[in-house]
């Protein structure tokens, strides 16, 4: 950790919790935290969790299912100095074991009676966590296995951790989020408070984000969209979160119908379900009309969806980019001509170059890598010196994706510069991983993963196999369908092909290299 001032930004972060302490700060089902709710939680978790021996620079991972309890958790360790690591709480043993492993976490969060609850108990005794903290467990306490209780912890816990405590310096790590995996198993990203607290703040004046917005949250709290975007966004700005468990389009027209929503922050999967949705009810799209603002991220935004949801509602959706590495680069603005299929110009703090292969700047029109500088800058890969050196050019972050930079100025995202990392859905995906576990199907003697043109996901994963000799193969839907459960008893359903092609053989060069292009010219 890099020497610097006592915690500046920190503790302005946290003390914004006493600043208004009636305001509603958060909205899930039917209970609402006020400021000073969080506030006093977060207090309380982190006495609790430093009575049980955690201590700053140590990691806690958190199953972060979008609801209160991981906004508190988060709280309470920016409180203590303790590093937050955010852990798909859908993910298998295999990918979780990673990710406790990689991150030497000492402790870890979880809700009883859950998919992470499960893989918590698979890997009972692989993995050298000294305590697990159950939300919603039988409140017994501390028993066998070190195990605490979630709610326990809030009740006893306290709230000698305040504002007379040395608050994290701002070169601290707050956050490692693990990148999905796009070139082997994901890399632990080390976000410091200065990043992700300076750009959280930069995007939020830029989109004029205020106490008087309502803001509907349902993206996942492990990826930074919606944990820094959405969760440290609305908070330093003071906005009340409206928070969805899981994606919703009824629920996020009723947001705008009956709770006062204002913004929305979706990826384009959510934008087409919600344009279907209005076109089965078109009194829908006079409520979304109501809204100040809707913003896309985690994935390109298809050009006939932005027309047709800016046709329904009038608003044109606000596009934005940025990465695990980089937090958010670009975006559109608030105000003024937002262009279809454009990801607009560097957010205040932050530069982008778009370069060739030799790296020097391609003229307007000419397409490019991007490298980007950024206040929200990662400062390393966890435990990889040399990966975090191989990432950097000068100072400047080779991204992989490919874009153009159009005369006028926004940028447009052309795709990435491995066909072996897929965008679905808003997530990044190694072809190479959904590889290596389909071919250990007892079917397959071979297997090429690629990411085809979707409508609504940006790219759909499509495995193209080739069956063991003599095998009996199903029908394609029966086989499609066998595979992804197959693949889903390894990986996040996420990452599991939509559709599988059966081949007589991959294409290959003279090599031996599979030649992804003539698949994709296959389908």
């Amino acid at each position: 950790m890099a020497d610097g001032t006592t915690g500046s930004s920190v503790r302005r972060f946290l003390e914004r919790l006493e600043a208004a302490p009636e305001r509603a700060a958060l909205v899930f089902r039917d209970r609402t935290l006020s400021f000073g709710d969080l506030d006093r939680l977060s207090r309380r978790y982190a006495s609790g969790i430093s009575a049980l021996g955690v201590v700053r620079g140590d990691r806690v991972a958190v199953f972060a299912e979008t609801a209160p309890e991981t906004i508190v958790a988060m709280l309470g360790h920016y409180r203590l100095g303790v590093i937050h690591v955010p852990v798909n709480p859908r993910s298998p043993a295999a990918e979780a074991k990673h990710v406790l492993d990689d991150s030497g976490a000492k402790a870890v969060v979880f809700r009883a009676a859950s998919a992470a609850a499960a893989a918590v108990e698979e890997l009972a005794g692989r993995v050298a966590i000294e305590r697990e903290i159950v939300i919603g467990g039988d409140g017994a306490g501390a028993g066998a296995g070190g195990q605490t209780s979630f709610e326990r912890l809030l009740e006893g816990g306290g709230e000698g951790v305040g504002r007379e405590d040395l608050p994290p310096r701002d070169e601290d790590t707050a956050l490692i989020v693990y990148t999905s995996g796009t070139t082997g198993p994901g890399k632990g990203v080390c976000l410091s408070y200065r990043a992700v607290l300076e750009n959280t703040e930069a995007v939020m004046s830029l989109w004029r984000v205020t106490a008087a917005d309502r803001v509907v949250l349902a993206l996942p709290l492990f990826h930074v969209h919606g944990l820094c975007l959405g969760v440290h966004g609305a908070l330093v700005a003071g906005s009340t979160l409206l928070l969805q468990e899981r994606f919703d389009e009824a629920e996020v027209v009723r947001a705008f119908e009956e709770l006062g929503a204002t913004l929305f922050l979706g990826v384009p999967t959510m934008y087409a379900r919600l344009v279907e949705l209005l076109a089965n009810r078109p009194r829908a799209a006079a409520s979304l009309a109501r809204a100040r603002l809707f913003t896309s991220g985690s994935a390109a935004l298809p050009g006939p969806l932005f027309e047709e949801f800016r046709r329904l509602t009038g608003h044109p959706i606000l596009e934005r980019y940025g990465m695990t590495e980089t937090l958010f680069t670009l975006s559109n603005p608030c105000d003024g001509e937002r262009r279809a299929g454009t990801v607009g110009v560097p957010v205040p703090g932050c530069a982008v170059r778009i370069v060739d292969d030799a790296g020097e700047d391609t003229p307007f029109g000419e397409t490019g890598e991007i490298f980007a500088r950024s206040s929200g800058m990662m400062s390393e890969y966890w435990g990889r010196p040399r990966e975090t050196e191989a990432a950097f050019r000068d100072g400047w972050f080779a991204t992989g994706d490919v874009a153009i930079r159009d005369a006028g100025g926004p940028v447009r995202i052309v795709g990435r510069k491995s066909v072996d990392v897929i965008q679905s859905g808003g997530f990044k995906i190694s072809a190479r991983e959904v590889e290596d576990v389909l071919r250990t199907h007892p079917l397959v003697a071979d297997v090429s993963v690629v990411g085809a043109p979707d409508p609504t996901r940006g790219e759909r994963i499509v495995a193209a196999v080739v069956l063991r000799p003599g095998g009996t193969a199903p029908d394609a839907t029966a086989l499609t369908a066998d595979l992804a459960a197959f693949a889903a008893r390894f990986l996040a359903r996420y990452k599991c092909p939509r559709e599988v092609r059966v081949l007589a053989e991959l294409p290959c060069n003279a090599m031996g290299k599979v030649q992804k292009h003539r698949i994709l010219e296959l389908l």
